[in-house]
């Protein structure tokens, strides 16, 4: 593989993939759609390709948390473009240390986030992911990834309180009147998962800080951050395509790292 910083980053989810068009190592576009589309999903992915295929070192890159939809993803991709796609944490390494549990598997997109995250602020930090699962996750001032938490989505909340109970409505997220009650039953249950997930960052946070000895950066990511995190003070900033960048910084080390071994080889050659 020559790996280089012109590709199409692709991050599948478990609901939704994540496509992104990377240039000369900066993301220029991005789009997310169902993964109950991969028709829509490839034809994205050979629009994206046709604007960086003659690039020098052009390439496409996959990160998965849902292999049985990547794997559909990758064998369309392979058999429509002729083009190897190539794995993050496989043919890719994912450029972040990790202090976890011995033999622990944890899921490349907060992986990808965290090293997005400390790329760019190379301080501590916590990147909170809001999409199907909410993650809370730290990454300490010499960018290890030390892991964090996880917890059931803003929808996954909801269509479980459905699921589980004879009268509750089945409803779709969004943030809650600016009420300080729920004054009716769907109001009462937007506001319940709304400040749940607010208040359980808020509390990991400060029990990050607290072990750290320092208050970290606050970055969300994820569909539901921009309705969750909006004017939320704790947050210092919503980085939408947090992963996809994450995928551009494996890139990017990587190219280091051909580099890096090419000169090795000339200075040992010669």
């Amino acid at each position: 593989m020559t790996r280089g910083q012109n590709i199409i980053a692709i991050s599948v989810g478990n609901t939704r993939t994540q496509i992104g068009q990377v240039e000369q190592g900066e993301l220029q576009h991005s789009e997310r759609l169902s993964n109950d589309d991969l028709a829509a999903v490839v034809q994205a992915v050979t629009r994206r390709w046709k604007d960086i295929a003659d690039l020098p070192g052009a390439a496409v890159l996959l990160a998965s948390v849902n292999d049985p939809f990547a794997e559909r993803v990758v064998s369309a991709i392979e058999g429509q473009l002729s083009v190897d796609v190539y794995r993050v944490g496989e043919d890719v390494p994912i450029p972040i240390g990790q202090q976890l549990d011995p033999e622990t598997i944890t899921g490349a997109d907060r992986l990808l986030n965290a090293a997005a995250a400390f790329d760019r602020v190379k301080q501590a930090c916590v990147v909170v992911d809001a999409g199907t699962a909410v993650t809370v996750d730290f990454v300490d001032g010499q960018g290890t990834f030390h892991g964090g938490a996880i917890a059931p989505g803003a929808a996954m909340q909801l269509h479980s309180l459905h699921e589980h109970t004879a009268a509750l409505p089945d409803l779709v997220f969004r943030a809650p009147e600016p009420e300080p009650f729920g004054r009716n039953t769907s109001q009462a249950m937007y506001q319940g998962v709304f400040h749940g997930i607010r208040g359980m960052v808020q509390r990991l946070v400060e029990q990050y800080a607290e072990h750290y000895g320092a208050f970290p950066l606050v970055i969300a990511t994820g569909g539901d951050a921009p309705v969750l995190f909006d004017k939320e003070e704790l947050v210092d900033r919503i980085v939408p395509d947090l992963t996809l960048l994450g995928i551009a910084s494996a890139a990017k080390h990587a190219l280091s790292d051909d580099v890096e071994a090419e000169r090795r080889g000339d200075e040992y050659t010669g």
